[in-house]
């Protein structure tokens, strides 16, 4: 017995070895096909709505009010929406201005009038003033001639201080755009009274941004500095435009950039999110204040 374990030991011994270095493999390939951990999975980019907005400020341009309270009417529009004005450049001349430039001549003729009488004033003052050393005139004369004279120079301050006024009001009878810009949009017509809205709005467009609207859900895969691709929703303008993320809003809010599909969901919940465009890409859409994007933000 003894001896044929020992015949039989060298076989046992390859038999364990073998079946060692096969579980080994078996691990090893098992290892290889393991699917791979979701935690570093890539994630999909991101794609959401927006539109495209001036960079710099917007102003609202209101019409001046009138000396009743209430606002003049628009004679004259001088410019069209998406215009490019200067700062200065008149754009709206209103119905008050030939008033006002009457009124302006008329007190400009009374100071020419009053200028005559402050002048001859003064030589009869000074006649008085003589007689008076010498005996010839009363003081009482002289009195009179002086506050004459003051009374005079006091109808000139008045006037000096309504034509100011009045200048003013000529000034403000014409509409003109305090920054560079482009005409946003217009908000009333000749012949009509400004309401709260104003006249119209004028944007500062050197430079131009997207507002992009990002789903709440999605929004953790957005971040500053993030490079965007923008293209029309609606074939406005042809190619596609470069960005990057500048600002992502704190607050959550609903939806305004609506989709033209009708089965969107206009109550949903978004962050704003703001894209500055690159050079290149703003200087072909500087005139599309206001046109829908459709933006993907790109994987980091």
């Amino acid at each position: 017995m003894k001896y044929l374990l020992w015949l039989l030991a060298p076989a046992l011994g390859f038999l364990i070895a073998f079946g060692i270095s096969s579980l080994d493999e078996e691990v090893k390939r098992s290892s290889q096909t393991k699917a791979p951990d979701a935690s570093v999975r890539t994630l999909e980019s991101v794609a959401a709505l927006g539109k495209l907005t001036p960079l710099g400020e917007v102003r609202r341009l209101a019409a001046p009010s009138s000396s009743l309270g209430g606002t003049p009417r628009i004679a004259e529009l001088l410019i069209k929406e998406g215009d490019y004005v200067s700062k200065g450049q008149v754009l709206a001349l209103f119905d008050n201005r030939p008033q006002i430039s009457a009124d302006v001549e008329v007190v400009r003729a009374r100071l020419k009038t009053l200028e005559i009488k402050i002048k001859v004033q003064k030589r009869q003052v000074s006649r008085y003033q003589e007689a008076a050393i010498q005996g010839a005139a009363s003081l009482v004369l002289l009195d009179e001639n002086q506050d004459k004279l003051v009374k005079l120079q006091g109808q000139r301050e008045e006037s000096l201080a309504e034509l100011k006024g009045l200048k003013a009001d000529l000034d403000n009878s014409a509409l003109k755009t305090p920054i560079d810009g482009v005409i946003l949009r217009i908000s009333a017509r000749v012949g009509e009274r400004p309401g709260s809205e104003g006249v119209l709005e004028v944007g500062a467009n050197q430079s131009m941004e997207a507002l992009i609207e990002v789903y709440e859900s999605d929004i953790n895969r957005v971040e500053i500095g993030q490079s965007v691709l923008m293209t029309s929703e609606n074939g406005g303008f042809a190619g596609i435009l470069k960005g990057e993320v500048k600002r992502i809003s704190p607050q959550v809010r609903q939806r305004r950039v609506l989709s033209t599909d009708p089965t969107g969901d206009a109550d949903a919940r978004i962050v704003e999110v703001r894209v500055i465009l690159d050079p290149n890409s703003a200087l072909l859409v500087k005139h599309l204040t206001g046109m829908k994007i459709i933006a993907r933000f790109q994987k980091s």
